[in-house]
């Protein structure tokens, strides 16, 4: 977000003014000493602003000694210019010769950038100097690459396919992830690389008629655009023609490096060298992109570019240039080393160091380009000389910590000096929470959402923004001051990420993904297995059914109008079921003996509920100032979800029967923070709080966060284990005895009976499903007394959520931390050599790395593999078969870095939240389950480092077609992808058997979960008496083509989730809605997908005025009422006049009418039909329940 107008009072600086003209001379840089960070991006930007307003180079770069320094610098520059003007080029996180592939997000924000270059778009690029040192295609070419779409331009749409595969996008069905496109007709989707969300591109012809953003979880349009820009989303484009020259030279360099390794004798390698040149050059020739083909680009462009060249004559700025240079050197020194060991094995041709520049050719680069050296010291590199000085007289202000009545008097004088105060907060209720305070000390403030007009000398003012830092800036008499200066820790802004889950956040909805070979449950036939969607044609009429394939081969067809009857089987651990034979008695015992425990379930449910609510217990005080602002050093912007669980656990503990309250949400979505802010409102009652995990590592993590949290406070923390000392362990008991402690964490220790608190008020239960019986037994007596909120890292099923919804106190957290760095996930044949380089890579940079390795019976050998390999490392070994003592004290020591690499079982796939740890290596990845492999690359990528994650599988393994399709979905995992559906899905269900009990384990597999979840809902409401009597659902029988054709979507998925939406219409606006869906993202619906939703139309209708039928029988259709229900025969009279000729009244037959149909289509009938119930709606209230 912009801060509006800041920069504005910057340009107008004679500084500013100076240090443009100062940039005329371009021969001799400009330095900028005595800078904090947040001072440069003022400075810089206001700069920028001005050289772009006098025309002196379009746009500028910014390079940066790292990437976490690139990203700070990005976030800032993004909230003080509009939004596109600032772009990030981020570093590619492998090798050009590497066979991975960087995730398509990263190569589409570097893409974006080169992008808007070429377009001639003014634009300031961030870098870190290891982005910015690399080469890439040269920037007359690189021009003509992006596709630009502009409404009211030709595009050809026959050539887009083959051109967007060139530029490394991937045609699907469906557009969910960046670098996907699809075409329907004369519709093109694409996601764009770099883009926040994805484009829908109408055209009429070969002309561009509308352009729209869409949301991916909806696939709704929502916004209009005039323009949009796909870039290219590979490093290494290929020409259309001329590439075989290219290739045979590559061929000849592989075989020149071959020659090189058989004459030291070293003739596998040579082998493997011929064949790689032999099988690179076949795929370079036919044109085909493959990663690791970046390698290659000296090969296909003799002089390649690099990123200043693309800057055209910008301005290049240095931050900090002897930290620059220090890194890039540093860098060259660690990709020497790997492409000297990959050259030495015949893994690499000779030269592709050379498509990095090294410092002194990146300086020459810079020189020839107005230069401006920025440092926070008086520090100049001689290389830079001459060189001249500008100092900036601006100075960090102090730091208040949320002391307002410093802060006030502070502003007060400086109001006297004449200056201007403004408060950059990052999110408005922070601000204007501070506006309250310092009015309430009788400093005028207000919030505005633009600073041009507002700020004066003598008040202050508070608008929303990113500044890592404050300033004092005497020369303009301007003060700004962050979350820095006035909270004491700044708030990180989420960032949004290109991927959005819809409102109602990731939940089991099958069908869509319904494929053929899946199991799946009909609710009168039991399960069999999906054959595929079949269009059947009787006489005229066309219809499409979901073909069940039952034992013995008998075959059900399930109309689409009766999909509500078909679930997706859904088991526990992904085992098979048994398929029922159709028409058997079995099914339906099966199903019975299910119903009748679920009901017993349902019954103990009600009673706990029942004694809960009756049950009194402490009533806390609502929140006080000191919560408000203990929040609001909360370093992080909350998500919506994670507000709604604090208010939710905030309003059971101000309530007088005790909370019991279930908080789901995987590890890292804000779940600590939330047990964190009950604990704080628990100590401000004098109450003392237990929080209770299952290992010590675990608490010693708990423990480490609560301080953190809780250092400005006078509260006591405390831990307690066993592998504390009896002396150390008798003094947190003494101190709980007094209430000298307030906050204790610790194991099952804690619930021991010499454990005495003063007065305990809140347990807070970290995986309660991990502790023992007696463990729990002591939690259900605590449960009567205190206030409990119980933690789950594993997802609930939402229709579970739904149907324990007032029997259960349950909330969810289903955001995920969109400002976590991407895991770079490989998918790779196993190599010590990449092993080796993947682990020294994170031992550079003083990080560990977990090694997964689930053979127990082998893992001492693989540890000792480990160490020979890397002997630099200190390696340790950690599995389930340990004596407990021996593996807590291991995983301790490895969380306080006593080791580098842990070998280990697959242990760690919950409960562990290591942020050094960001290298993950997976042995066998293709035996394992894809939740499984998707909650262990959930335990890197936990801080603001890029994280690895390696899945191995063995070296010519022949891989089954499930373990492949596992991997893949892994390597490009969206959160709206198939993969995190098929991943969530499988913990999900793992959630509700932790949930329900063991004992429902068998029950849930017989049935299936979706069926379990719907007899179990259907018992609550039962008997909580809430389920009113329903009148069967209409019948419609119509001889009407009414379906999707297969010219219309072609994609039997897709249209699988078409019927599903149809049949779940409940009103005449929902009908509206999705015929508006199905325009826009399939273009306008043919006749009989029309007929479709004026069918769905005729049943909203049918069901609101009780009618039982509707059937076609010849030239004549027979509307029926259920039982009880008369027509008013006088009444309806005006009817049968409107309808002359065509509307039948049956006098002494009041509960049907008749409609003649001859001469009529389909659409003509149909919409008759409509108008006729319609109608009868209006005239007839007392059916429709008016």
């Amino acid at each position: 977000m912009a801060i509006p107008g800041l920069l504005h009072l910057f340009e107008v600086s004679r500084h500013i003014e100076t240090l443009g003209t100062a940039l005329d001379d371009a021969s001799r840089p400009i330095w900028l000493p005595g800078l904090s960070e947040g001072e440069k991006c003022v400075v810089l930007a206001a700069l920028w602003q001005r050289l772009r307003s006098l025309r002196k180079g379009a746009s500028a770069l910014w390079i940066a000694s790292s990437a976490y320094q690139a990203e700070r610098v990005y976030e800032q520059l993004s909230s003080l210019l509009p939004a596109g003007q600032v772009q990030i080029f981020p570093a590619l996180d492998t090798l050009p010769d590497e066979e991975a592939r960087p995730s398509a997000e990263l190569t589409g924000r570097r893409m974006a950038a080169l992008s808007r270059l070429a377009a001639g778009r003014p634009t300031l690029v961030v870098a870190p100097v290891d982005a910015a040192a690399g080469r890439m295609v040269p920037a007359e070419i690189f021009r003509s690459l992006p596709l630009p779409l502009r409404v009211g331009v030709q595009v050809p749409l026959e050539e887009v396919p083959v051109r967007l595969a060139a530029m490394g996008y991937q045609r699907e069905a469906r557009v969910e992830g960046p670098g996907a496109f699809a075409i329907r007709g004369d519709i093109l989707d694409v996601f764009p690389g770099g883009a926040d969300a994805p484009i829908r591109v109408e055209l009429a012809g070969d002309e561009v008629e509308s352009i729209r953003a869409f949301d991916p979880a909806t696939q709704r349009s929502a916004v209009s655009l005039q323009e949009a820009l796909v870039p290219p989303l590979t490093e290494c484009p290929l020409p259309p023609d001329g590439r075989e020259e290219p290739a045979e030279r590559i061929r000849q360099a592989w075989e020149a490096q071959a020659a090189r390794l058989e004459h030291l004798g070293r003739r596998q390698e040579a082998e493997a060298a011929r064949r790689r040149g032999a099988l690179h050059a076949d795929r370079l020739a036919r044109g085909e992109i493959f990663d690791g083909m970046a390698q290659y680009l000296a090969f296909f462009h003799p002089a390649p570019a690099t990123l200043l060249d693309h800057l055209g004559h910008g301005l290049v700025v240095l931050d900090e240039p002897d930290h620059v240079k220090d890194r890039l050197n540093q860098w060259h020194l660690e990709i020497g080393e790997q492409l000297s060991q990959k050259l030495e094995a015949g893994r690499a041709l000779p030269g592709e160091a050379g498509l990095f520049l090294e410092w002194p050719d990146l300086l020459a680069a810079a020189r020839r380009h107005p230069l401006a050296c920025l440092s926070s010291l008086n520090k100049r590199l001689v290389e830079l000389e001459p060189s001249r000085s500008h100092r900036i007289e601006m100075r960090s202000p102090d730091l208040y910590h949320g002391r307002m009545d410093q802060l006030s008097s502070q502003i007060r004088r400086w109001a006297r000096e004449g200056n201007r105060v403004l408060l950059v907060l990052a999110t408005e209720d922070r601000a204007r929470r501070a506006v309250d305070a310092l009015r309430e000390q009788d400093v005028p403030a207000l919030f505005v959402p633009s600073v041009v007009d507002e700020l004066k000398p003598g008040n202050a003012v508070a608008t929303v923004g990113t500044l890592h830092a404050g300033l004092v800036y005497g020369d303009l008499k301007l003060v700004v001051l962050s979350d820095l200066e006035v909270i004491g820790q700044a708030k990180r802004r989420r960032r949004l990420g290109v991927v959005r889950r819809d409102e109602d956040g990731a939940h089991i909805d099958e069908l869509p993904d319904l494929r053929p070979g899946d199991f799946v449950v009909h609710v009168n036939h039991g399960i069999g297995r999906y054959v595929g969607l079949e269009t059947l044609a009787i006489g005229d009429v066309h219809k499409d059914y979901l073909v069940v394939e039952y034992a013995g081969n008998d075959r059900l067809y399930v109309p689409t109008d009766q999909l509500d009857l078909l679930q997706k089987y859904i088991g526990a651990d992904g085992q098979a079921p048994r398929i029922y034979k159709l028409g058997g008695s079995e099914w339906a015992r099966v199903k019975k003996r299910v119903k009748e425990s679920v009901r017993e379930m349902a019954e103990g449910l009600l009673k706990l509920y029942a004694e809960r609510e009756a049950a009194r217990g402490f009533h806390f005080s609502p929140d006080t100032v000191w919560q408000a602002e203990f929040e609001d050093a909360f370093p992080y912007e909350e998500t919506l979800d994670q507000l709604r669980a604090i208010r939710e656990v905030k309003r059971d503990m101000e309530h007088d029967r005790p909370m019991d309250r279930l908080l789901c949400g995987d590890v890292g979505f804000g779940k600590t923070e939330v047990a964190i802010r009950a604990a704080f409102k628990a100590v401000m009652d004098g109450k003392q709080v237990v929080v209770l995990v299952p290992t010590t590592i675990l608490a010693q993590q708990h423990h480490r966060t609560f301080r953190e949290r809780f250092e400005r406070y006078p509260v006591g923390i405390a831990t307690l284990s066993r592998f504390q000392t009896p002396g150390e362990q008798k003094a947190v008991l003494d101190g709980l005895r007094t209430g000298a402690i307030d906050v204790v964490i610790g194991t099952h220790r804690l619930l021991s009976r010499d454990v005495v608190f003063k007065d305990l008020g809140l347990v807070v239960v970290d995986e309660e499903q991990r502790f023992g019986v007696a463990q729990k037994e002591r939690l259900k007596e605590l449960r009567t007394s205190v206030d409990v909120l119980t933690l789950t890292a594993t997802p609930i099923p939402r229709t579970l959520h739904m149907a324990l919804a007032g029997v259960r106190d349950m909330s969810v957290i289903e955001t995920p931390p969109e400002d976590r760095t991407p895991v770079r996930t490989y998918v790779v044949e196993y190599d010590p050599e990449t092993v080796r380089e993947a682990i020294l890579r994170e031992l550079a940079r003083q990080g560990q790395v977990y090694f997964v390795y689930n053979h127990v019976q082998s893992i001492d050998r693989k540890a000792r593999e480990i160490q020979e390999l890397v002997p630099e490392a200190r390696v340790a070994v950690a599995h389930g078969q340990m004596e407990e003592n021996r593996l807590e004290r291991v995983m301790l020591d490895f969380l306080e870095g006593e080791y580098d690499v842990l070998v280990c079982s697959t242990i760690i796939e919950t409960g562990m939240d290591i942020a050094n740890v960001n290298t993950l290596i997976v042995w066998d990845a293709d035996r394992m389950g894809l939740a499984q492999l998707y909650q262990l690359r959930g335990r890197v990528g936990r801080s603001n480092r890029v994280a690895y994650a390696y899945f191995t599988y063995r070296p010519e393994k022949i891989l089954s077609e499930d373990a492949e399709k596992r991997l893949q979905a892994l390597r490009e995992f969206t959160d709206l992808g198939s993969g995190f559906k098929i991943a969530m899905r499988d913990l999900e269900i793992r959630g509700a058997g932790n949930l329900l009990g063991p004992e429902q384990h068998g029950f849930i597999a017989s049935v299936g979960f979706e069926l379990y979840t719907r007899l179990l809902a259907e018992s609550i409401r039962e008997l909580r008496g809430t389920e009113a009597a329903q009148p069967p659902e209409p019948v419609l029988d119509l001889n009407v083509d009414a379906y999707v054709n297969e010219g219309y979507i072609g994609d039997s998925q897709q249209k699988v989730e078409v019927y599903k939406k149809v049949v779940g219409i409940r009103t005449l606006e929902e009908a509206d809605e999705l015929a508006a869906e199905l325009t826009d993202r399939f273009g306008p619906p043919p006749e009989p997908v029309t007929n479709l939703l004026t069918v769905a139309r005729v049943k909203v209708l049918a069901r609101e005025l009780g009618v039982s039928s509707v059937s076609a029988q010849g030239d004549r259709v027979h509307v029926r009422w259920h039982q009880g229900l008369r027509l008013p025969y006088e009444g309806l009279l005006p009817l049968t006049r409107k309808y002359r000729g065509r509307l039948a009244l049956v006098p002494a037959r009041t509960s049907q009418l008749t409609i003649r149909r001859y001469g009529m289509g389909d659409a003509e009938l149909l919409g008759m039909l409509e108008g006729i119930l319609a109608d009868l709606r209006e005239s007839w209230p007392v059916a429709s329940g008016q």
